[in-house]
């Protein structure tokens, strides 16, 4: 009798709409059309769609009642949420990569002072 061994696979990759419906829906809403005077919307945004820098760099750390993602969210869940919301609603943006985001992570993560020592 042959036996069959199911090892692990390769981890499944993230679910960028889920991640969205878990993080963002609340105030851009599940549609991306945010809530006007308040939430802006993904749908047609220039931001969100545009160089990577700028979607990716607002994730991370915030901006104006939107809060910094930076520790919420690995790299893997930014990129997928970014890449779903710059694919979705009629946009067409590039993917965005986890090598992206973890780029613009290490650029915006403090640098060490230089220590100094006496001789």
């Amino acid at each position: 009798m042959a036996a069959l061994w199911v090892g692990a696979g390769p981890a499944a990759a993230v679910d960028g709409q889920k991640v969205f419906l878990d993080n963002c829906a609340a105030c851009h809403r599940p549609n991306g059309v945010g809530v006007p005077g308040a939430f802006p919307a993904l749908a047609g945004s220039k931001i969100a769609t545009g160089h990577p820098r700028a979607p990716i760099g607002r994730v991370l750390n915030g901006r104006g009642g939107m809060p910094a993602f930076k520790t919420e969210l690995s790299d893997a869940d930014i990129s997928a949420v970014l890449t779903y919301v710059r694919s979705s609603w009629g946009n067409k943006a590039k993917p965005i990569s986890v090598a992206d985001v973890a780029q613009a992570r290490g650029a915006a993560a403090p640098k060490a002072k230089a220590q100094l020592q006496a001789h």
